[in-house]
């Protein structure tokens, strides 16, 4: 052989040798959670951690958030490709700038996180005795900014009903001390924060659940940017599997999970963090649609119900379908997304 001939040989097969190498490389995601570390996030490092992301090919960094619906915005400016993130944020932002939004693969809350609490002693018991009473929620809530919606099917008069807005910490403790008669809250958070006070969540307060009284919405999952389903549809697959599998292990094992999280985590009180997420299993994550559908899949018709009650409460200019912000063709079989709780 030549010299000239075993050069370019030789290129050749260098050329083979760096194409190998760039296909192998993982695929990049950039990964945003609804919000600082907590022990509900355990699935995502468990998968992370135990090297299900890397079977898939998936190289994810994971950033901590600053708010369920704050993941939609940051998938939508490009900072991230995925994110935990509520879904009714999704349907608003669709129903704004279409074709924009961020598109969920994998449906978590498959209960929605809001509700109405009050003392054990409070002379509210029934959602009729809310009228001439005083209603705490920070600026902004989603439970706060519902009630109209949740008070007009329950032929409750919304104008009877007083606000009193204050920052997100010090909503259980206004409630203690009787500053307000009410609270519109975000479940998973209050019934942590009220461990945190030395208070038993269930026995020191009665909750009335959204879901019992009409307002039946989905709320926090996965979701990807629609440019990822595009251009990475194997990727956005492969993260769905990874976290599917790690969901199923977490919620065999909670405290195991939580360990997990203190690894990230290291000041959380594991305590709270354990009773937080197995509430959330036991309230949010598992449901009899799930036992019947299994995690991470919707009811189209349930969707289209609670799409329809956000565009009416919030004026929305457009109505979303629900191939617009829900996509299952990633899901995996059912038969690997049966979850059935063991506590």
């Amino acid at each position: 052989m030549s010299k000239l001939r075993f050069g370019m040989a030789a290129l050749a097969a260098l050329l083979c040798l760096g194409a190998g190498a760039k296909a192998d490389e993982p695929t990049k995601i950039r990964f945003t959670l609804d919000w600082k570390y907590q022990g509900l996030h355990a699935y995502i490092f468990w998968a992370k951690d135990h090297g299900y992301f890397a079977k898939e090919g998936l190289d994810v960094s994971i950033d901590q958030g600053t708010g369920s619906a704050a993941t939609v915005t940051r998938i939508v400016s490009g900072t991230y490709d995925a994110g935990f993130g509520d879904m009714n944020a999704i349907i608003q932002f669709a129903g704004t700038k279409p074709g924009q939004q961020p598109v969920m693969v994998y449906m978590i809350y498959n209960t929605p996180p809001f509700a109405l609490i009050v003392k054990k002693d409070s002379p509210i018991k029934t959602l009729k005795d809310l009228e001439g009473k005083k209603m705490g929620t920070p600026a902004g809530g989603a439970a706060g900014q519902l009630f109209p919606a949740l008070a007009a099917l329950n032929g409750i008069d919304a104008s009877k009903v007083s606000t009193v807005n204050m920052a997100p910490n010090l909503q259980e403790q206004m409630l203690v001390k009787d500053d307000v008669d009410f609270s519109a809250i975000f479940t998973v958070t209050s019934y942590a924060n009220f461990i945190g006070m030395k208070m038993d969540p269930l026995k020191d307060f009665r909750w009335f659940y959204f879901s019992d009284y009409g307002i039946d919405l989905y709320s926090n999952g996965i979701m990807v940017s629609k440019s990822m389903i595009a251009e990475k549809p194997k990727a956005v697959a492969g993260l769905v599997r990874a976290l599917n599998r790690a969901m199923i292990d977490v919620a065999a094992d909670p405290a195991a999970g939580v360990k997990e999280m203190l690894k990230v985590e290291p000041l959380m009180s594991e305590d709270i963090e354990l009773k937080r997420l197995q509430y959330a299993l036991k309230t949010h994550f598992v449901s009899k649609e799930t036992d019947a559908n299994g995690l991470g899949d919707v009811s189209d018709a349930r969707m289209e119900k609670g799409i329809k009650l956000l565009v009416d409460t919030y004026k929305l200019p457009n109505t979303p379908a629900v191939k617009d912000v829900f996509d299952r063709s990633f899901l995996p079989p059912k038969s690997e997304r049966m979850l059935k709780l063991n506590f």
